[in-house]
């Protein structure tokens, strides 16, 4: 008899991790292991004349975000993201600007803070879409607004019949 109801192997192993991933720190505070950026969710829809991907990029700069084909049907979508925060000098009354700081792993020991929690992800991830008709590559359009990476791949006409003389 199955506690869990899971429809993929993959939810299931998602499951484990997350029963698994929050740990009690020393002040009481409850935090959660960090994971390097997990990659994004997307929807997927398909209409007659092309397929609609929609994915959650919450907070992450367009520059940072690369959409590429590495076959003819194959489309991957490449990012980064990395953990900004703001500092302001509670001495300098003039000067009210806030520094950005952005901060990876490497440079988070340098930042002179101790995390209570640290959650959200940072780093590199990849998504890799295998479309299963022909696609126009030419006329593909995307957009990132309010964080959201909404991808419009239309389908390629079918290509004409062309008859071949036999000699």
């Amino acid at each position: 008899m199955s506690l869990l109801r899971t429809s993929s192997p993959l939810q299931a192993i998602s499951l484990l991790f997350s029963v698994f991933s929050t740990t009690m720190t020393t002040t009481g505070a409850t935090a959660s292991l960090q994971f390097v950026a997990s990659p994004p969710k997307f929807d997927i829809r398909e209409s007659e004349t092309a397929f609609h991907l929609d994915g959650e990029l919450p907070g992450i700069a367009q520059e940072n975000v690369n959409v590429e084909f590495t076959d003819p049907q194959t489309l991957v979508v490449k990012g980064r993201t990395e953990r900004e925060h703001h500092i302001t000098d509670p001495n300098d009354q003039k000067n009210k600007e806030q520094a950005v700081v952005t901060t990876d792993k490497a440079s988070k020991a340098k930042s002179g803070h101790r995390y209570w929690a640290s959650e959200r992800s940072i780093g590199e991830f990849s998504r890799t879409f295998s479309f299963p008709d022909r696609i126009d590559q030419d006329n593909v359009k995307a957009s990132l607004k309010n964080g959201i990476l909404s991808i419009v791949v239309p389908k390629a006409a079918a290509p004409p019949t062309k008859k071949i003389a036999i000699e």
